[in-house]
């Protein structure tokens, strides 16, 4: 009996995750078998290729019609179609009240270790020439 307990064991160390993954699997695709089937016009839909659009037909078994821009329309298959996502509706208040002014700062003069401030223009004089390397 005790040398069935370990092959044993290790058969369902094995298969149990073996199972559960393709029960995870099987959901996965049944989810995207009814959403593909519940699309209809006006749906606002994302692709595998991450490209955004609306359902504009629905009538082609294997093929669905997405408008990316008004008045573009595209044919895709069903398959890209990877999730419905909700429209995205901006308001003016919205778009008025994300746009914060910085308060205005006096620029500070610096002066650095050459003698040039930081906010006076550099000539090419006042440039240091590029280091050589290789010269010990």
């Amino acid at each position: 009996m005790q040398q069935l307990l370990l092959p044993l064991l290790l058969v369902l160390v094995l298969a149990v995750p073996l199972v559960m993954s393709t029960r995870k699997q099987k959901k996965q695709q049944a989810a995207q078998q009814d959403l593909q089937s519940s699309l209809a016009p006006g749906d606002r839909v994302m692709t595998t290729s991450g490209l955004y659009g609306t359902v504009a037909d629905t009538s082609g078994d294997n093929t669905i019609d997405i408008e990316i821009a008004p008045g573009v329309v595209t044919t895709w298959l069903r398959l890209a179609v990877r999730e419905k996502v909700e429209p995205v509706v901006e308001t003016d208040e919205d778009s008025a009240d994300d746009v914060v002014e910085a308060p205005a700062e006096e620029p500070s003069i610096i002066e650095s270790s050459a003698g040039v401030k930081a906010d006076e223009p550099q000539t090419t004089a006042q440039v240091a020439p590029p280091l050589e390397h290789g010269k010990k």
